[in-house]
């Protein structure tokens, strides 16, 4: 089995590509289902990096547990956007 180092730093990287990716794809298609729709593969990436995490051996200096933190915040704050979406209509 291999093993790779996550970092907060590169949590919080993967996190903004994943954002950044799916308002770049929201700009090209239709607004009301894709921004829902690329909302939804952020959350689905995200929901993928906190098992990762969880599935990482200990000791790390609870540098792991802050990043599955973080990703947690990430999947709360991408939830109110979809939400918020919604909520206003958006598809």
């Amino acid at each position: 089995m291999t093993e790779f180092t996550i970092s907060r730093r590169n949590v919080l990287a993967g996190a903004g590509v994943v954002l950044a990716a799916a308002s770049a794809t929201s700009l090209v298609s239709s607004p009301a289902t894709a921004e829902q729709g690329n909302m939804d593969a952020a959350l689905r990436q995200l929901q993928a990096a906190l098992a990762s995490l969880r599935r990482a051996t200990p000791n790390k200096g609870g540098h792991k547990e802050r990043a599955a933190e973080l990703v947690m915040q990430a999947m709360d704050e991408v939830q109110a956007g979809i939400d918020y979406a919604a909520s206003r209509g958006g598809g």
